[in-house]
This record gives C-alpha cells, structure tokens and sequence, in this order.
C-alpha cells in the first residue's frame, strides 16, 4: 500500500511516518503539507492506496481538498482516513467524502486497525 499523509505540521507528519513504517503492509509514503500540494501529488503518483488527511491547514484545507478529490470519479476507490483534534468537524468530513476518521493523537493499534480495514 501506498499512503499519502497530508498534514501542514511537521511533527504529526513525522509521527504518522514512524507509526506507518512499523507496518509491513506499507510499501510507500508520500507527504503533503496542505490539501492543493496533496493533489498535485496524487496526480504526479498515480498508485496512492489512501489518504491520511488533516483537517485545518493553510492554502487548502482538508473540507476543500475532500471536495475537489471526490468530484474527480478517478480517485473514487481511494479512502481517506481523517486525522484531526476536532471531533466537531466529523459529519461534515464525512459529508463530504471521507471514509473514516481517527482522533488526534495519533494511536498505533488505531491507526494499524484502521489501514487493516480500509486495505482488505
């Protein structure tokens, strides 16, 4: 599997990384810092498995990056797993297409079992 974190704060990304490594079903990570550059990336890559999505970050947040990703019927397959400390966000994430959600801070065991779900 290969997984696109997109979070504008270095440290979470780095977190995710080391968690995702840990797991032998990962064959590749990919990293953007805002929604906009996530695009960008899912184009230029083309074999993106899922998405790891921040929701408040600058230029395109993750609500807009969920619209604009989700009109596109190319990347229907693709879930997005939202990752972020406001639980009060969680039906319009999942209103505008994501597939799941976890709370920041980030758990091991969780996210493991979210990636077993979303890559059986």
């Amino acid at each position: 599997m290969n997984v696109l974190i997109v979070d504008d704060d270095m440290i979470n990304r780095m977190l995710i990384r080391t968690l995702l490594r840990k797991n032998p079903k990962i064959t590749g990570i990919v990293e953007a810092e805002n929604g906009s550059e996530a695009l960008e990336k899912i184009k230029s890559q083309g074999n993106i498995d899922l998405v790891l999505l921040d929701v408040m970050m600058p230029i395109l947040n993750g609500i807009e990056f969920l619209k604009i990703f989700r009109a596109n019927m190319a990347y229907a397959h693709i879930p997005v797993i939202v990752l972020t400390t406001d639980d009060t966000r969680k039906t319009e994430v999942f209103t505008n297409g994501a597939n799941d959600f976890l709370r920041k801070p980030i758990m091991e065991k969780d996210l493991t079992g979210k990636i077993d779900l979303w890559s059986a």
